[in-house]
């Protein structure tokens, strides 16, 4: 049999869903050794990707992602492909599309933070665009003949909207990059310099109203006016439509500890975060939430948000705090600073969490999913 499989965000240099994708196919590409696959790529992935063997077949797809041409043009052409079963690892699926579908779904971020960024603006564009999304996702739903959630939590949520039959979603855990290798993190040097000079915090990932900073930012200054000689390093792509996130940093008065530093690569990012004293993530709401395992397997303690799926992946192996509640969170990483033996417990604990997690556990499930959907597809049609 023959499994299509879209590809348009792969992208084995990224995180997110390009680097899903990508960890997907390396898997896919030594488990599975009995059906062919069909591979969809963009232009510029195409030209560097090297089928893995004689079962798996490249093409190149030049529609952009959440455009209209995905419900136009990359519906037409894939009603004509000879595939027996489409894996999407992304809702953004042709609604028209009704061949016999697997699809991934990550979360349900937009339903309940649909671009409330931290200014009131609101426009009529981000309105159409989220009714696009949620008509999308609702036909994708329908459609499918099965749907992998990424958590228990994306699972609920799914019924919650949806009312999806339990039996019709898996759920099947990422991976960790096997990359993030803390001896191997060479020293945060280069064009940007040293840009820490006291034990630091860390949080990584972008800029959105749901990621909370400004409440991490007031947690330490509380930090720093208990005494405290620590500094706060954010990475991500610093976005100027978050304006009260400098607004805030400069109202108090924590310009010299508080360090944004723009987009990073992988290799600074993996320095960096093995250098912090604490790994700090106060999101409102995630699918899974990678940045935690990924600080746990770089050796450095973990306090973190008790919301959505985070304790459900994160367990006993960090420390939980309510991320609406300042003093709370606080408290915790006030824990990790003042307890070094609390430090060393809770690395240990991260070590033995990331055991539940590996990309090719991920793939053998997903594989699964494939080949008994497959069947009940065909038979259907």
């Amino acid at each position: 049999m023959t499994i299509g499989l879209d590809a348009r965000m792969y992208s084995p240099k990224y995180t997110g869903i390009g680097r899903y994708v990508a960890e997907f196919v390396k898997h896919a590409a030594h488990l599975d050794e009995n059906n062919r696959f069909t591979i969809y790529l963009n232009p510029e992935e195409f030209e560097t990707f090297q089928e893995p063997n004689d079962r798996w077949t490249k093409k190149k797809v030049d529609i952009p992602h959440y455009s209209l041409k995905e419900q136009t043009e990359w519906y037409s052409f894939l009603h004509n492909e000879p595939v027996d079963m489409m894996y999407f690892p992304h809702f953004n699926v042709p609604v028209r599309y009704k061949k016999p579908f697997v699809v991934t779904i990550h979360d349900l971020t937009l339903h309940y933070f649909p671009y409330k960024e931290y200014t009131p603006k609101w426009t009529l564009k981000k309105q159409i665009q989220i009714w696009v999304y949620k008509f999308i996702m609702k036909m994708t739903v329908k459609h499918a003949q099965h749907i992998i959630a990424i958590s228990e939590c994306t699972k609920k949520d799914l019924q919650k909207e949806y009312k999806v039959a339990d039996e019709k979603v898996s759920v099947v855990y990422e991976g960790v990059p096997e990359h993030f290798q803390a001896e191997n993190a060479p020293s945060f040097k280069g064009s940007k310099g040293s840009i820490v000079s006291k034990p630091y915090l860390i949080y990584t990932g972008v800029w959105r109203s749901h990621k909370n900073l400004l409440n991490l930012l007031k947690s330490f200054k509380k930090l720093v006016d208990k005494g405290h000689d620590i500094q706060l390093v954010i990475t991500g792509k610093k976005d100027p439509a978050y304006t009260e996130i400098p607004a805030l940093i400069a109202e108090l008065e924590l310009s010299d500890r508080v360090v944004l530093t723009g987009f990073v690569t992988d290799e600074e990012l993996i320095s960096l975060m093995s250098g912090a004293v604490v790994y700090v993530f106060p999101s409102l709401y995630e699918g899974f939430g990678l940045p935690p395992l990924e600080a746990m397997k770089l050796g450095v303690p973990v306090a973190c948000s008790n919301r959505a799926s985070l304790p459900e992946v994160c367990l006993d192996a960090a420390l939980l705090f309510d991320p609406e509640n300042v003093d709370e969170i606080s408290a915790q990483i006030g824990r990790f600073l003042k307890k070094p033996q609390l430090r060393t417990e809770y690395i240990e604990k991260g070590k033995q969490n990331l055991k539940r997690f590996s990309w090719e556990k991920m793939t053998k499930k997903i594989l699964s999913n494939l080949k008994q959907d497959q069947i009940s597809g065909l038979q259907k049609n």
